[in-house]
């Protein structure tokens, strides 16, 4: 994941990006290297993002 697609807002649901972060942790053995921990941190801002757009479209 880029950090272009950061800016854009994110594209898959919150589901889905939560999904990719249990996957990785389940990858991970529960202990994320210093790779994952970056991906994990894009991850969650993306999820974060999912999150706020589902919130002001139900709004």
């Amino acid at each position: 994941m880029s950090p272009d697609s950061l800016t854009r807002g994110s594209e898959r649901s919150a589901a889905e990006v939560n999904e990719q972060i249990r996957a990785l942790w389940m990858r991970a053995g529960g202990t994320l290297s210093a790779q994952e921990r970056a991906e994990y941190e894009l991850l969650v801002v993306e999820w974060a993002a999912a999150i706020r757009s589902a919130v002001i479209e139900a709004a």
